[in-house]
């Protein structure tokens, strides 16, 4: 027995035979039970966590990293990662392929993402974005002062916010331009001369025979069916991240020249990845 289902949006169609479905139950059991039971064990800590510590979160996110970690595992996905995590105070920015790069980025370092405030409805998504200290904001002009002192509130607090600067996720086989907007907050006077920014590539192998674009999550796709793709892969493919040294705010006259640093430092780590 087969499924295979195709949108104008998913351009490669997916077809899940008998094996894929074994397999897809065998890998899919345990990553909920490792999710959502890591989840309960943070929702149980964090109750303590917050009034002890407020916007300090100094167990929780040890967390995050052994489910996001221990998830490649069980998918069978390899994980490997290149460069040294930034020291500094400051964000993190990435490009941004897959729901894949969430456990991706969480697994090597303790960040806290800042995202659409739609995905907080999301099911499933939406919960595990809220209890990992996920930042929402609103596409909102009126909004953006609000949004600019939250950001420098966490990242007073030393919480390493992570953003996908280029505002949509993609095939994974390309980086799009990076939309200075966000890093408008960075160049705040109080934040300024103390702040670094961490890009990092985030590149995808896809499994021998397949597609190269198999992990890319993009445009309408829905969750389950790709999720479903994923688990019931035959053979599996790798993540690899590249951590770039760090960018100092002060150094550039705006956001604009520190975003087109940032997005050139980031695609010419994904481009030579992709390459090898």
């Amino acid at each position: 027995m087969s499924i295979s289902w195709q949108s104008e949006d998913a351009p490669d169609p997916v077809r899940i035979n008998a094996l894929g479905w074994c397999l897809a139950v065998l890998r899919g059991v345990p990553l909920a039970l490792l999710v959502f039971g890591g989840l309960l064990v943070l929702l149980t800590v964090r109750l303590a966590e917050r009034p002890l510590f407020g916007l300090q979160r100094p167990v929780t996110p040890f967390i995050t990293q052994f489910v996001c970690r221990n998830a490649f595992r069980l998918m069978g996905i390899r994980y490997k990662t290149r460069g040294s995590l930034m020291r500094q105070r400051g964000p993190v920015v990435a490009n941004h392929s897959s729901w894949l790069d969430i456990l991706a980025l969480n697994a090597r370092k303790r960040i806290y993402f800042v995202s659409k405030a739609e995905v907080a409805k999301w099911p499933g998504i939406g919960w595990l974005a809220r209890a990992t200290g996920t930042v929402f904001i609103e596409r909102n002009p009126k909004k953006a002062r609000e949004q600019a002192d939250l950001f420098e509130q966490r990242l007073r607090a030393g919480q390493k916010l992570l953003f996908f600067p280029e505002g949509t996720s993609t095939d994974g086989l390309r980086v799009l331009r990076f939309k200075p907007t966000l890093f408008a907050a960075f160049f705040n006077k109080h934040l300024r001369n103390g702040l670094h920014v961490q890009p990092v590539s985030v590149v995808y192998h896809a499994p021998k025979g397949a597609p190269d674009r198999f992990y890319g999550w993009w445009g309408d796709m829905d969750f389950g069916p790709h999720l479903l793709k994923v688990l019931a892969a035959p053979r599996q493919g790798a993540v690899e991240l590249i951590y770039h040294p760090p960018l100092k705010v002060a150094d550039f006259p705006d956001r604009k020249a520190l975003a087109a640093r940032a997005e050139e430092m980031v695609r010419s780590g994904h481009q030579t990845a992709l390459k090898a």
